[in-house]
């Protein structure tokens, strides 16, 4: 499923980052700390519209999400919950002045898995990022990896959740993207207008919800709860007359 990463994401740090904790606004207002991590990028060859890879996002822009995406390690994955979560990330200047933009920061959104360190040990927190998201806190002509810190913060989305029908009569998958707020979902449920009750949907990978059940010739309608809480209903967001494929936006969104 995964797309295939630039080779760095692999590297191993060869020294011990010293924690770096900073005291600010992250989701809901609730302080976030700065952490330390690593960053790479994508090969200059690969379009970043199609790096979804094991979270499912066919192609970023459509997801909502544009060029500012980053595949992130296993320390952050969690199985595909970080998929959707936004990122402030920042070149560490005072770890490698030589190739740190001082004070340039990018947010990117988790799109993607990047495989942890082959030779063990803790999981490392590590952003493999797009191509124009890495440049934008670091100078080109570097061996293309970095030292940063990064912390959670609130995803801010231009439109409504989208929800992408997806499988066949018996086996309903739903890809769910450009979700505002913490961006991480916790747990969805579908309702079908002639079923009328709220039916819990498993995640299958990365952004991908499925129910076993079959909806066809209904609307349908979402509750989708995020990982920090926050719950919201999209009611009768798609129209009976859906089809394998299609796309639908609702006309609320998390803030």
């Amino acid at each position: 499923m995964a797309n295939i990463v630039s080779f760095l994401c692999v590297w191993f740090w060869s020294f011990v980052l010293v924690s770096s904790v900073v005291g600010l606004e992250g989701i809901n207002g609730q302080p976030s700390a700065w952490l330390n991590a690593r960053a790479t990028f994508y090969g200059g060859n690969q379009n970043p519209s199609t790096l979804g890879g094991a979270c499912g996002y066919e192609n970023t822009y459509q997801a909502g999400f544009g060029i500012n995406t980053a595949a992130v390690s296993g320390a952050l994955f969690r199985g595909g919950q970080a998929c959707g979560a936004c990122y402030q990330v920042m070149c560490n200047n005072r770890l490698d002045r030589k190739w740190c933009l001082r004070r340039a920061s990018v947010t990117v959104t988790a799109t993607n898995f990047c495989p942890s360190n082959k030779a063990g040990g803790p999981p490392q927190h590590h952003f493999d990022m797009s191509m124009p998201a890495f440049f934008r806190i670091a100078r080109r002509g570097n061996e293309g990896i970095v030292p940063v810190l990064y912390r959670r913060v609130a995803c801010k989305r231009r439109g409504g959740v989208r929800f992408t029908l997806k499988g066949q009569p018996n086996f309903n998958m739903i890809m769910i993207s450009n979700v505002g707020g913490s961006g991480d979902i916790k747990s969805a449920w579908i309702r079908g207008s002639r079923t009328r009750t709220w039916n819990p949907m498993q995640r299958n990978w990365g952004a991908n919800w499925q129910t076993h059940f079959d909806v066809r010739a209904q609307a349908l309608s979402f509750r989708v709860t995020l990982v920090d809480g926050k719950t919201l209903e999209f009611l009768n967001v798609v129209p009976s007359s859906w089809n394998f494929g299609q796309t639908f936006a609702s006309h609320n969104q998390f803030s």
